[in-house]
């Protein structure tokens, strides 16, 4: 059987830890590995954002186990990766923390061995170490602290006694080391009481670190004598670290530097495709990011007048973009077609937004003729009129379809003959996350973004009752954005100036410290998707 399944499949199973939280934290080995899997085996634990790693068709398997919620258990966890990697395919098996220290991972390891299935294990950085860093203590000092101890306090219920040491325990702590108890949460009181029982001083520093490493990291600094109750006070539960010992003491968390976001929940409109500099901007300012696409960009199902258009780019004076979307696309279909940013001959490329002008010249190295200073349709009519007159010039328009007209009217009027091209339509997705919707239902978001009115309409449909996103702080990309959801009948809490990504999450972060300028009154009829960079 050993032999028949290793040849058959030839497949493998990595065991890479994901680290304590924060998806950064990944090793680059892991990283590497997850952009090839072809399934990925993952824990509640691990970050949801490191899914997107994977190729879009690798399929995702969910596995993750929760005080009172198991999913899976680990004969049928250890059966998946086998069955999978039997196939002949590669297995990602990913694990909050590190693999080997309370993962199981031994236990699929040693599973597969058996099977004579290929494992490869990728340590990852442990809860106690990635908290207790982000708290700001140290787990060792040469002053006070040569020891560590990693403990759980989530035994196999299965077990007729305690395998842990309490009095090893007390008399570790005593002496200066450090101990760090995982899942441990729920019997915090227990655990510190054991510890006491032991022989352990009731005034030797304690910590509790819930979603260490995480925008919605939270912290209580006490003694062992009552740390139980300093954490039931605040709230605090699963997952946490304990740390007991005197380097806790050597560091007050509440000086732990915070973010401008820290705590706040934001939710993302975007695409999905278009949604990680956003997502990463935000969490990199502190916030808790939920995604919610509420639109998707689809591509037509005829084109010929696109074709057409691009192999006569040449003939034309100006080639217009208005969106990230539309060079992305426009790309595509001329490799598509043989051809490339030469096949286009000398046309000047003019684009609305700093986001569409860094595509073009990541996507096709070009850079934009035109740029205007504000990145609404408007402006760029101006400013094209303004350089080149427009009279008799030829133009060609590549947007979305149903955009409004006022870019091609105002080049029209200026004399310009404009032909208008669809690339592609926005259309709503078919369902939002049910952990979004749940998120707005139990009014635990704090601000939603918006980045074109498409994502405006689209989430109020979506909602049974969209009263709930009354209680939410709205930041829009944009003047038409901004009147878009004013039209709804909600107020818009913070605008980007300029409109895009950077100046979304400044206008967030100076709003919550207080020292935005008034969000500007609503900005003339332009393209419904202009905003959107």
């Amino acid at each position: 059987m050993t032999q028949s399944l290793a040849q058959t499949g030839g497949g493998r199973v990595c065991l890479i830890g994901a680290g304590p939280g924060d998806p950064g934290l990944i090793s680059v080995k892991g990283r590497e590995l997850l952009q090839h899997a072809d399934v990925v085996v993952f824990d509640a634990l691990a970050s949801t954002q490191l899914l997107d790693l994977a190729p879009a068709c690798a399929q995702r398997i969910a596995v993750g186990k929760r005080a009172g919620l198991r999913r899976a258990s680990q004969q049928q966890i250890n059966e998946i990766l086998a069955a999978k990697a039997a196939e002949g395919k590669l297995v990602v098996r990913l694990k909050g923390g590190d693999p080997f220290v309370f993962g199981r991972g031994a236990e699929e390891a040693v599973y597969l061995a058996s099977r004579g299935i290929r494992c490869e294990v990728i340590p990852g950085i442990t809860a106690a170490v990635g908290a207790a860093a982000a708290a700001g203590i140290t787990l060792t000092h040469r002053a006070c602290a040569s020891t560590v101890t990693f403990v759980t306090g989530h035994e196999d219920p299965a077990k007729p006694t305690s395998a842990i040491d309490y009095q090893a325990l007390s008399n570790l702590v005593t002496a200066g080391g450090t101990v760090c108890v995982y899942m441990g949460a729920a019997r915090l009181a227990a655990i510190a009481g054991c510890l006491l029982q032991n022989g352990a001083a009731g005034e030797i520093p304690a910590a509790v670190i819930q979603w260490g490493t995480l925008p919605q990291q939270s912290s209580v600094l006490g003694q062992l004598v009552d740390i139980a109750d300093l954490a039931a006070t605040a709230g605090l539960g699963s997952p946490a670290i304990l740390v007991v010992g005197q380097v806790v003491g050597m560091r007050d968390l509440e000086l732990s530097t915070k973010q401008p976001l820290s705590g706040l929940r934001v939710l993302i409109t975007r695409p999905q495709h278009q949604a990680a500099r956003l997502r990463d901007k935000l969490s990199a300012a502190g916030a808790v990011v939920l995604d919610a696409p509420t639109i998707q960009v689809l591509l037509p199902d005829d084109w010929t007048a696109i074709d057409e258009a691009l192999r006569g780019a040449s003939d034309f004076d100006w080639l217009i973009l208005t969106s990230v979307n539309g060079v992305r696309i426009l790309t595509n279909r001329l490799r598509h077609l043989g051809m490339d940013a030469r096949s286009m001959g000398g046309v000047k490329f003019g684009v609305i937004g700093s986001a569409t002008a860094r595509a073009l010249r990541r996507y096709l190295r070009i850079d934009a003729d035109l740029v205007p200073p504000r990145f609404v349709a408007e402006s760029l009519a101006e400013s094209l009129i303004e350089s080149d007159s427009m009279r008799n010039r030829k133009v060609l328009l590549l947007r979305a379809a149903g955009a409004r007209p006022v870019l091609a009217q105002m080049l029209r009027t200026a004399g310009a003959d404009v032909r208008e091209v669809a690339l592609y339509h926005i259309a709503p997705v078919d369902s939002l996350p049910e952990t979004a919707v749940a998120a707005l239902q139990r009014q635990e978001i704090d601000w939603v973004t918006y980045t074109s009115s498409s994502t405006v309409h689209a989430l109020s449909q979506f909602l049974d009752d969209p009263r709930v996103l009354h209680q939410v702080r709205v930041a829009s990309i944009g003047p038409i954005t901004s009147r878009t959801v004013r039209e709804l009948g909600f107020e818009v809490a913070a605008e980007a100036n300029p409109s895009d990504i950077d100046g979304l999450v400044a206008a967030i972060v100076a709003s919550v410290s207080g020292v935005g300028d008034r969000v500007p009154a609503p900005a003339p009829t332009c393209s419904a998707h202009q905003d959107c960079p």
